[in-house]
């Protein structure tokens, strides 16, 4: 979904929302405000949902929702957050209804050990630096819910812990265990790949 888009259907739900006070000022402020962040709340429904149509549903979804709590919002915080927290909440309560099982993922303890960085001190970094390439969107799009969520939120928004905490209604701990174990299983399956792109190289046994 484009730009322009996201930005007609927003307005037809913009038009339909319950207003208070100034209908004009009211919108104009939430379109000053919300709507520029349309594309990031796509991509970021897109990684929750892995579906264009459930992701397009649900930023459809979090902007009725955010005009109608839109005197809820303090201007001058972080509104990004403060839709994520939203959008987050939306897709939650979606899944609940639609599938009741909770994420069970295996800890993962294996990291970087047996390899180390080609030019850099954190070869991490070099990957999330290119998460358009196939590979590690799949990898993404892979890992269980609550992880992917704390992945997406930390290295492609690039919120802070306590943003992330807020929108998935977690303690800060909670959200650094998700991302150290998120990150962990992107290392495990992404190191073959790490290696072909020269992003690391193994460790030489020691003689």
């Amino acid at each position: 979904m484009t730009a322009t888009q996201h930005q007609e259907s927003s307005e037809t739900l913009v038009e339909s929302a319950p207003r208070s006070g100034s209908p004009l000022e009211g919108r104009a402020r939430f379109e000053a405000e919300a709507l520029v962040h349309l594309d990031a709340m796509y991509s970021f429904a897109l990684k929750l949902s892995r579906s264009r149509d459930d992701a397009e549903d649900l930023v459809s979804d979090t902007i009725l929702r955010a005009f109608e709590r839109w005197e809820q919002y303090r201007l001058g915080t972080n509104i990004r957050a403060w839709l994520f927290t939203i959008l987050y909440h939306v897709f939650v309560s979606r899944k609940r209804r639609i599938d009741a099982r909770e994420v069970q993922a295996t800890d993962e303890t294996e990291g970087w050990g047996a390899f180390e960085p080609v030019g850099e001190l954190n070869p991490e970094a070099r990957f999330y630096e290119t998460f358009l390439d196939a590979e590690i969107t799949s990898a993404i799009d892979n890992l269980p819910d609550e992880y992917r969520a704390a992945v997406v939120l930390s290295d492609i928004h690039e919120l802070r812990y306590a943003e992330i905490a807020h929108i998935l209604g977690v303690p800060e701990g909670t959200v650094k265990s998700r991302l150290f174990r998120g990150r962990r299983i992107l290392q495990k399956k992404l190191v073959g790949y790490a290696m072909d792109m020269g992003y690391i190289k193994s460790v030489p046994e020691a003689a």
